[in-house]
């Protein structure tokens, strides 16, 4: 017994120190689209990102051997699902392009917040009072964190929390699907939404790309996939409970990254507040992981990050390949 647990230790810390690079690399991500942005739309990114991520896509969905038809099984939810992941990314790129840093995270990571209580009418969970409460207090957090009525409320702060809502729904309805719909099925349709949204917003937008840019762009694809590749990894050999904490640790480097290259100040009530977001998120994962009432445990299921919708699209199948190979 004493090996094994001691094997499974070491996967764990292996699997944390795999999701913490990749974080880490999701951050400068999210640095390099700030940059981006300041001269380019978010619609723009997202629809030129989706586009070099495209041929990734198309390899990999073909590879989905499942049999049936591109028809979904439930198109009404597919639809949901590919419009929320279509607004996403927008969201967050134009959050991080007029917000600092460190406040765009505290709110995006109000996700597992959304999670908990979107699964309750989606998935039929049973909340009890313990993760209830949790999420009561994480929504102090994200008060601390806008300060109404002391701080100017715009834009950024309405698409950051947007994309957090999104993301919470596509995740939560990803659960719902993903045992009965063609992993090529819930790839390709958002995929495909995402281009045309986006695509259909770009005359309104677009502005000539100066090669700065254009290589910004394909930092971003490379970025995301490479960080994509590195968290499979690490919930593919580590407990989720160990490896979803790990993103909270973006605030680390979103403080950092915003004070040496943003100039932007550290603002202490917005650190509160994220501290007290992340210690609200990471109770709810830890609560799931012991199971007792929850049994969709929605937000250890939610295992990728909304950067992109191609991003979590090719998590989302190397996640299945990796279960289907370890079952074998």
């Amino acid at each position: 017994m004493f090996p094994n647990s001691h094997s499974g230790d070491k996967m764990n810390i292996k699997a944390a120190i795999f999701a913490l690079i990749a974080y880490a690399i999701f951050s400068s991500h999210d640095v390099v689209v700030k940059f981006v942005s300041a001269e380019v739309s978010a619609f723009q990114i997202v629809f030129f990102s989706s586009l070099l991520s495209f041929p990734l896509l198309t390899m990999l969905m073909v590879r989905d051997a499942t049999p049936g038809t591109l028809r979904p099984k439930h198109p009404v939810w597919t639809a949901m699902r590919s419009l929320s992941m279509s607004v996403i990314p927008a969201c967050a790129f134009y959050a991080f392009s007029v917000l600092p840093l460190a406040q765009t995270y505290a709110l995006l990571f109000a996700t597992p917040l959304l999670i908990t209580l979107l699964s309750i009418p989606v998935l039929g969970e049973k909340v009890g009072l313990p993760r209830m409460a949790a999420v009561l207090v994480g929504f102090i957090g994200v008060m601390i964190v806008l300060r109404p009525g002391e701080t100017e409320l715009g834009l950024g702060h309405a698409a950051a929390l947007l994309a957090a809502f999104g993301n919470a729904f596509q995740s939560v309805i990803l659960r719902k699907l993903s045992n009965v719909e063609r992993r090529v099925v819930l790839m390709l349709f958002p995929m495909l939404t995402t281009v045309v949204v986006m695509g259909m917003a770009l005359p309104f937008v677009y502005v000539p790309l100066a090669p700065t840019e254009m290589g910004g762009l394909a930092v971003i694809a490379v970025c995301g996939f490479c960080a994509t590749l590195l968290l499979v990894n690490a919930y593919s050999i580590g407990e989720a409970a160990i490896v979803a904490p790990m993103q909270y640790s973006q605030i680390i480097w979103a403080t950092i990254f915003g004070i040496l290259l943003f100039g932007e100040d550290v603002d202490l009530l917005t650190l509160v507040g994220a501290g007290i977001i992340i210690a609200s998120g990471v109770y709810i994962v830890l609560r799931e992981a012991r199971g007792g009432r929850s049994h969709n445990t929605p937000v250890l299921q939610t295992r990728s990050r909304a950067v992109t919708s191609s991003g979590m699209n090719v998590s989302f199948f190397l996640k299945r390949n990796s279960a289907e190979n370890q079952s074998e």
